[in-house]
């Protein structure tokens, strides 16, 4: 049966945050041709190290500001289209992202936003989202769904959404050319417990499209320590640890361990920069290297993922 993952508190403080409700292409409108044509390379091989910026930033960051990071998302597309970046960029920013190695891409709907529940149609969408990454010449997209009643609800329809909407951005979104990653909370891996059954289910049907998943261990009162990060989480979200998440059939260098960069990122689940190092180093040693992702930008700047990488990566 399933069940609420700490209902308001998950909602209310996932990955994801704030609505900034300020257009998200103009941090793009002035990009050149042969600036767009630049940010188009090939899907970064583990491991990812992924940060979000949902926050009024404007410039965007130098590069130099995200040093240690190889994935810059971009938040949000939602439903509505668009929104909630600072305005105007300039292109050589762009340009400088991609000689550093940096992707960026857009993460699409984040916490505000229910689509299966809005009776949003999942092949439309992912029409749009992808017609937006090319003409903006983005890397490609994170599908942030956060549709809490939709995967809670005996009905079971958020899984058949997720699995149409992926296979339909991946037709849009060719393999190899553009990031595919979803961002979905650690518990919906939990076997057993959602009536469509949960990601498990979408990693069976559509995992092969999916390049990797960005996986927010917190906001469950849960994943506060090594133990129960990496190796067993409790009861009330059975399997959902990493390496039992990977034991469950999702490979384990798809698995990017998600974490608020300070307490006030989330309403629980934060780790120290020392003592999240220490389980990424202790994951690395079982044979792990999928990478790790933060929300968000400001609060998590290049010190930020040096001092988590440490001598690991």
């Amino acid at each position: 049966m399933a069940i609420r993952c700490q209902e308001a508190t998950l909602a209310a403080f996932s990955l994801l945050g704030s609505s900034l409700a300020v257009p998200l292409a103009d941090k793009l409108m002035s990009l050149s041709p042969d600036a767009r044509d630049l940010l188009k390379r090939a899907t970064p091989a583990a491991p990812r190290f992924v940060v979000y910026d949902d926050a009024w930033v404007s410039p965007l960051p130098n590069p130099q500001e995200l040093k240690g990071y190889n994935v810059y998302a971009l938040s949000f597309y939602k439903t509505s289209g668009p929104s909630d970046m600072a305005k105007a960029q300039r292109t050589s920013y762009l340009d400088e992202y991609n000689k550093a190695g940096i992707s960026v891409i857009v993460s699409a709907f984040g916490e505000t936003d229910a689509p299966t529940s809005s009776g949003t149609n999942a092949v439309a969408i992912a029409d749009k989202i992808p017609s937006w990454v090319k003409e903006y010449g983005l890397h490609g997209v994170d599908v942030d769904y956060e549709d809490f009643n939709a995967f809670d609800s005996s009905a079971a329809t958020a899984e058949p959404w997720l699995i149409s909407l992926t296979q339909q951005l991946r037709k849009k979104l060719p393999q190899g050319e553009y990031i595919l990653s979803h961002a979905p909370v650690a518990p919906w891996f939990s076997p057993n417990m959602w009536h469509g059954g949960g990601y498990l289910q979408v990693h069976k049907s559509v995992g092969n499209l999916i390049d990797w998943y960005n996986i927010q261990f917190y906001n469950q009162k849960e994943y506060t320590t090594c133990e129960g990060l990496l190796h067993k989480s409790s009861s009330s979200y059975p399997e959902s640890s990493l390496f039992q998440i990977s034991a469950n059939g999702v490979e384990l260098d798809k698995l990017v361990i998600g974490k608020p960069a300070k307490q006030s990122d989330a309403n629980n689940g934060y780790m120290t920069t020392g003592t999240l190092a220490g389980c990424v180093s202790e994951a690395h040693s079982s044979g792990w290297d999928a990478g790790v992702m933060v929300w968000e930008y400001p609060d998590a700047p290049s010190s930020w993922i040096t001092s988590v990488r440490g001598s690991t990566f």
